[in-house]
């Protein structure tokens, strides 16, 4: 927040020098997100995407929350930041697509489990289960440390 609010008193300072004379008008404020668009910083957007991939986290608890809390940033930045939004939308897309492709491969393994195949399936979707939160890791770690857009 602190980088922010930096950026913004250096945008004033920049202002109030090339209008030196003039009287500036009072900003007016009517709410905490009164902004227009864009208005969030790049160190927010950077922490809010990379938290927006690792909502993936929450399905090792839950096993069904990560894409909507996915959602739900998705829904609370889709107006003040496009490149938020984007992100949150696309965790959302992963981990519904993740969480299908690994109840289908489960189930599967389960009903294979009768003839004794399944059995060697088992690890096998250990590791793919696996494989969605390395991916979302790596996302949060490219959209946080790199600010890199989606490839």
């Amino acid at each position: 927040m602190r980088y922010c609010r930096r950026t913004r008193e250096r945008r004033m300072a920049e202002q109030d020098s090339a209008n030196y004379g003039l009287q500036r008008e009072p900003a007016r404020v009517t709410g905490a997100r009164a902004g227009a668009r864009g208005v969030m910083c790049r160190a927010d957007e950077r922490a809010w995407s990379a938290l927006a991939h690792l909502s993936a986290f929450l399905n090792l608890f839950t096993g069904f929350l990560g894409p909507v809390a996915a959602l739900a940033i998705w829904l609370a930045h889709r107006r003040g930041s496009q490149r938020v939004a984007s992100h949150a939308l696309r965790s959302a897309a992963y981990q519904t697509v993740w969480l299908a492709a690994l109840a289908a491969g489960w189930a599967a393994t389960g009903l294979l489990m009768v003839v004794l195949a399944g059995f060697l399936l088992v690890p096998v979707m250990a590791l793919a289960s696996l494989g969605m939160f390395v991916h979302a890791g790596l996302n949060a770690y490219r959209a946080y440390r790199e600010g890199l857009d989606w490839p």
